[in-house]
């Protein structure tokens, strides 16, 4: 288990250290080295110096480096699971299912990194032509949330390896362990020393000031809050730094009466309780059509009831723990106004007695469009159902939000699910399913959800400049 600072392919020790501890026990696993300031700024220094020489690579060199990691993080997918089982509490199930998504974000890029484009043409006078490519941006700095420790690391390190960056990586203080140990195994497929650097650290916000500050830094990519992103736009712009952010959700899922009760009850329990239902896309927000919404209250609340909640390392656990004791007692005060403004409890409704730290999968009927709960972003395993009758006064409630990363709609007709999803202002929206992510896929949202995109072929060129040359021959 890495436990320590990785700048320059060395492992170093920092000024003191910290402790990760297991939110399904509440005990310590073990001791991380703390990052400095300091540590900040040599891990760009380091970054800065390796970046060169790999961006001089060809493409292919590349591609086959990132093509190893795909399999090389493959082959420990068992070792990475349950370190991230350990740490953040996941159910082990998900927790391999993060690992193999984590791992395809190298393979989809290895093909990408020899597909990135450029273009020659001639001027509109005749006087020269317009050659324009795509260079790396240069070093960039990534932070990272501990929602999914490996994927939110992979998603951005794949891409920006590709378009031939280095990079310095802030893990998460929760999840560290998985963050070292992805970077060792990378090490291990043959990346080179200082091409990808990872410096946990209790003190956010000096770390931060002092990786961007420094002169190479030409990008920071964050996934996380959008009420920390908005922070670090505002210390970005300084040196006007390139930013690609994935922010927060608040997702709707709409379900109309001529939808598959069923599937739409499946569905939801996808869209809802993957992960322990601690992720940006989960279905925030449940309307449901006024014929069919006391029936899908029942059966979503059935669906609910059965979960098994525990320790993720159980196989019949589907729900573990929170991150921790602060967000069980932020997902206990949204239900608990929710049912004093007049939400009923369909199951659930309350927390679990440690150790640990647990809330009982929850269903809420008859929630008010525009409700207090519906407004935040409850990051736990709560589903508040609203009822509706207008379907225009349906999509105006769903879009009433600043966010817009994700939506799900359930319908029987085809052309009442793609004219709905048209109307939604949201970066993805999920069909008849519960799930989108793909790294094949634009993965990003609209509004103050983020900027920019992950994955698909607009995600490697997030990491490149473009250059123009005009040339006379």
């Amino acid at each position: 288990m890495r436990n320590q600072l990785l700048i320059g392919g060395t492992w170093l020790d920092g000024d003191g250290r910290f402790p990760v501890t297991d939110p399904a026990t509440g005990d310590e696993i073990t001791t991380v080295a703390d990052g400095t300031p300091a540590h900040a700024t040599a891990a760009v220094d380091a970054a800065a110096a390796a970046q060169i020489g790999w961006a001089s690579t060809s493409p292919r060199e590349r591609s086959e480096v990132l093509r190893a990691c795909w399999s090389t993080l493959v082959d420990h997918t068992d070792e990475l699971a349950e370190l991230i089982t350990t740490e953040h509490g996941k159910p082990l199930a998900d927790a391999r299912g993060e690992v193999a998504y984590a791992a395809e974000f190298f393979r989809w890029n290895a093909e990408e990194a020899v597909r990135i484009h450029g273009s020659i043409s001639t001027a509109p006078s005749g006087a020269n032509k317009i050659i324009v490519r795509h260079p790396p941006v240069g070093v960039v700095v990534m932070v990272t949330p501990w929602n999914f420790p490996a994927a939110m690391i992979t998603r951005k390190v794949a891409p920006a390896l590709g378009a031939g960056n280095a990079v310095v990586i802030k893990p998460p203080k929760e999840t560290p362990l998985t963050a070292l140990r992805v970077a060792d195994l990378l090490q291990a497929a043959g990346v080179p020393d200082g091409v990808v650097n990872v410096v946990p650290t209790t003190t956010s916000s000096t770390w931060f000031d002092a990786a961007t500050e420094h002169t190479a830094t030409r990008m920071v990519s964050f996934t996380g809050s959008t009420e920390v992103g908005r922070i670090l736009l505002r210390r970005c712009a300084d040196r006007v730094l390139k930013v690609a952010m994935e922010l927060g959700g608040n997702a709707p899922f709409i379900v109309f009466d001529d939808a598959d009760l069923d599937a739409a009850v499946e569905g939801a329990m996808v869209a809802k309780m993957r992960h322990s239902a601690e992720t940006c896309t989960a279905a925030n927000r449940f309307f449901a059509e006024a014929g069919i919404a006391a029936d899908f209250t029942a059966a979503l609340a059935e669906a609910m009831a059965s979960i098994r909640v525990g320790r993720g390392f159980d196989p019949e656990v589907a729900c573990g723990p929170m991150i921790n004791a602060g967000a069980v007692e932020s997902i206990g005060g949204l239900v608990d106004a929710a049912v004093d403004a007049g939400a009923r409890v369909a199951t659930g409704g309350s927390a679990i007695d440690g150790p640990g730290h647990f809330y009982t999968p929850t269903v809420l009927g008859g929630v008010e469009a525009g409700a207090d709960i519906t407004r935040h972003e409850i990051f736990g395993p709560v589903a508040p159902v609203i009822p509706f009758t207008d379907r225009d006064e349906m999509i105006r409630h769903a879009n009433d939000t600043e966010m817009g990363l994700a939506a799900y709609v359930y319908s029987g007709d085809l052309a009442t699910a793609l004219s709905t999803s048209e109307r939604l202002e949201s970066g993805m929206v999920g069909i008849n399913r519960g799930a989108m992510s793909d790294p094949a896929a634009p993965f990003g949202g609209m509004k103050q959800s983020g900027l920019g995109r992950e994955g698909a072929s607009e995600g490697i060129y997030e990491f490149c400049e473009t250059q123009y040359v005009a040339v006379s021959w």
